[in-house]
């Protein structure tokens, strides 16, 4: 009954609170240690006693009395770091303190008017003006002090009790760091309740980062967060333990721990919630790197450097990567992992904050991103990616994790070694809703990708560019494609070379280009190991054929465009799409269930826009040799070739990074690229074809024209395959009558064995679209990140039903 009274009383002092007609005296003690009192044990019981509708009235009716539960709230916290928060009431104080705090501000956030409060000076007690620091400074700093509290956020190494306690002030919070890993040995004792107190002050910390929430995309860039700016400056003196702690509390978290079955239920686990709260602080702060956002027109205010970004760009010890990588690889995993019980594991569901992360590291730390592509442990991240992208792909409240799947992939298939360790062999570990395959690593990317545009939703067409941009980049590395994952290449040529699909937007012919890119790179630099492909691209030439003698009257676009309603890509005239046994055990990738909130996004910029090229070519001495090659008397196709040109071998891994010429090592965004070289001006205005002029009618809308048609069908870079069918096609056709073969077994064995050295065009360079920053990949970043960070804070539900600007909640 006690407890019931003195929720009671806490809920009459609201309500008095709330009273338009009384202004509470901010000297009235007895009325506001009401809300801080020791009976309020949790944070649910102050969400539930605190409706948002009369924190709004409170904020309209008596704004005098918020602001003064807002100071005396700070002021207990400050108070209790000055006392060293010793006794187990003063900790008490202290977490509903925060408690109310989280529950208070984002309505405060939501109010232009309010904008300012925090950064007011606290109501000067005395005559003594440098004591008034602003409200978020004192709140800031009374948080960090408590992060490090002795006996209340971490073990205390002397010794304890309330009169040998250490001054908080004082202390060296670097002895205190939370976890062992990058740049501690010591790993402290665990104490869950420790663990609690650090996630309700975390959970704080990141209600007041949320300001940005409140803000439009717009303003963010010219008005930086300054929480997060005071938090990552020179001011915390705590900044770098807790970049450390809450670096190393993630890294180290294993949520299997000694792997005894179902012991998840039967034990609770005090550091998920710990670790979850620690990975949203860490990719909030790294959000805001402020170094090139200041505003060219307030050159006279100075924006200090993120230190947290600082300290993640500074790693370069290989234990401290491989403890990151192990850590966030071990996470990625963990919801993936098979066991004989069902259910009798523990899964974690921060894989979005995850894969975040792991881009915000590969950003800032270039270092971190070359170590994880030195070695195979690269697709211990490729897996889950892919996991998720075929699993998402029919969700539409998952569109953000495709897009940050994709856009990983695309910064790491930007470098060689990425391409490389894609030979690695597949070993189905992961039951998905793919076919049945054998083969390499490239085969299940090259599966996944095919499903995704085959069999995913309307919103996902604009990654296409994306998609096929990766499958580009990776293609001259890739040693051996399986059947499988050859048919699907050209199912999706054969799907995007219908004149419907062609003639039914101005830009649908990029997608050709980019696949015909894909077979020109493996052709001309993998095409021993690759006979599953080229006997593909033989029993499929009609669409090569086709593509070549594409129609650009107008009769034909005009019937084309009336056959658009009634197409859809996956139905193309492919007799691939026959029914095929996907993985035992894989469950259908499923849209989302009715109901389902979802948070808004904006565009993503054109894949123009969000790349560069750059040549990955072999240097002058190597192209020369090729050239000689391939002027030397043409190689029988039944003699294994010495001479063939691989890319992906040990032999020529030296000087793949090489420039060819020093125009060629350039990097241009724009989409023509003049060069003085003829071999290489050749096949960059192949790549730079996509661009052409759009046609409108008297409405400005896209129509298709002849003309148009003719100004790319043109550049359509079809010359080595209709010389490879011009070689290979006789002589199959040829061997399969002398020998009556109806086996397919047979030819790929002949194909095995020959080589087209000699036979070919002069190998084009290879150009490798590498992802570069842009401002609508970090508004887009920035987005998704809070987006997830506000649907994924249930328990308590810190911003549900508030004013947000910077996306839409949506329902499904």
């Amino acid at each position: 009954m006690g407890n019931v009274d003195t929720k009671l009383n806490f809920r009459k002092a609201v309500i008095q609170l709330t009273s338009k007609a009384e202004t509470v005296d901010a000297n009235d003690d007895t009325f506001w240690e009401q809300f801080w009192s020791e009976n309020v044990s949790n944070v649910q019981d102050i969400f539930t006693l605190v409706p948002a509708a009369e924190i709004r009235q409170l904020r309209e009716d008596a704004p005098s009395n918020l602001a003064t539960l807002c100071y005396k709230a700070v002021e207990k916290l400050v108070k209790a770091v000055d006392s060293s928060c010793r006794t187990q009431r003063e900790q008490q104080t202290v977490l509903n303190c925060a408690r109310l705090l989280t529950r208070i501000l984002p309505y405060i956030f939501e109010d232009p008017e309010w904008k300012g409060f925090f950064w007011s000076s606290l109501p000067s007690q005395g005559e003594d003006a440098d004591e008034s620091i602003p409200l978020a400074q004192s709140l800031l700093n009374a948080i960090c002090d408590l992060l490090f509290c002795p006996d209340f956020t971490v073990v205390a190494s002397r010794k304890s009790g309330p009169d040998k306690a250490e001054e908080l002030s004082a202390i060296d919070s670097c002895e205190y760091i939370w976890e062992a890993g990058v740049g501690f040995a010591h790993s402290p004792p665990r104490n869950p309740a420790f663990d609690v107190n650090r996630t309700e002050l975390l959970k704080l910390l990141l209600t007041c980062f949320s300001e940005t929430m409140y803000q439009p995309p717009t303003d963010i860039t010219q008005n930086p967060n300054k929480w997060i700016l005071h938090l990552t400056s020179a001011e915390n003196r705590h900044a770098l333990p807790m970049f450390t702690s809450l670096l190393n509390t993630l890294c180290a978290y294993d949520p299997v721990g000694l792997g005894v079955p179902y012991n998840h239920l039967l034990f609770n686990d005090s550091l998920e919630p710990l670790v979850e709260a620690a990975l949203q602080i860490l990719i909030v702060t790294l959000d805001h790197d402020t170094s090139s956002s200041t505003p060219a027109e307030s050159e006279d205010v100075s924006v200090p450097d993120n230190l947290f970004i600082n300290y993640l760009s500074r790693i370069h010890r290989d234990e401290d990567f491989h403890f990151i990588l192990s850590g966030v690889t071990r996470l990625l995993n963990n919801p993936l992992v098979q066991t004989y019980l069902p259910n009798s594991t523990k899964k974690v569901h921060f894989h979005q904050e995850l894969l975040v992360f792991f881009w915000k590291m590969c950003d800032y730390n270039k270092k971190f991103l070359y170590f994880v592509l030195k070695s195979s442990d690269v697709l211990e991240v490729l897996v889950p990616i892919l996991y998720h992208l075929n699993d998402s792909r029919a969700d539409q409240s998952r569109v953000g994790l495709m897009h940050i799947g994709v856009f990983i992939l695309l910064l790491l298939s930007g470098e060689r070694n990425f391409g490389v360790r894609l030979n690695k062999p597949y070993t189905a570990t992961v039951p998905m809703d793919i076919p049945v395959f054998t083969g390499t690593h490239a085969d299940l990317l090259i599966i996944v990708f095919h499903k995704i545009i085959t069999t995913g939703h309307q919103r996902l067409q604009p990654l296409f560019d994306c998609l096929l941009t990766i499958l580009v980049n990776v293609s001259p590395y890739l040693k051996t494609l399986s059947m499988v994952a050859s048919t699907k290449l050209l199912h999706l040529l054969e799907a995007f070379s219908t004149p419907w699909f062609l003639f039914s937007a101005s830009s649908n012919h990029h997608l050709v280009f980019f696949l015909l890119e894909i077979f020109n790179n493996i052709i001309q630099y993998q095409f021993d190991g690759n006979s599953n492909l080229v006997y593909t691209i033989i029993r499929k030439r009609q669409v090569f054929h086709g593509l070549a003698n594409l129609p650009s009257d107008y009769g034909t676009i005009a019937r084309s465009i009336s056959k658009r309603s009634r197409q859809r890509l996956t139905s193309s005239t492919s007799h691939e799409n026959v029914a095929e046994a996907a993985m035992e055990g894989s469950h259908p990738a499923l849209p989302a269930e009715p109901g389902t909130l979802k948070a808004t996004l904006p565009d993503t910029p054109q894949i123009g826009q969000m790349t560069e090229r750059e040549s990955a070519h072999p240097a002058t001495q190597q192209v020369e040799t090729l050239a000689l090659a391939n002027g030397m008397a043409a190689i029988a196709l039944n003699t294994p070739s010495k001479t063939a040109v691989s890319i992906g071998n040990e032999a020529g891994d030296k000087n793949q990074t090489k420039e060819i010429a020093p125009q060629q090592g350039k990097k241009s965004r724009s989409p023509t690229v003049s060069e003085s070289s003829s071999t290489f001006s050749r096949s960059v205005n192949t790549r730079n074809s996509l661009r052409v002029s759009v046609p409108c009618d008297q409405n400005g809308q896209w129509v298709p024209t002849g003309e148009w048609v003719h100004s790319w069908k043109s550049k359509l870079p079809l010359q080595t395959i209709m010389r490879l069918l011009q070689v290979l096609v006789p002589q199959v056709e040829k061997i399969c009558i002398d020998k009556g073969l109806t086996d397919e077994s047979e030819i790929l064995k002949f194909l095995q064995h020959g080589t087209l050295v000699g036979l070919l065009p002069v190998p084009h360079p290879i150009l490798i679209r590498k992802y570069q920053a842009n401002s609508g990949t970090t508004t887009w970043f920035r987005t998704y990140m809070w987006g997830v960070i506000y649907l994924r804070n249930v328990d308590p539900p810190i911003w549900y039903d508030t004013d947000v600007k910077l996306f839409e909640i949506q329902r499904i």
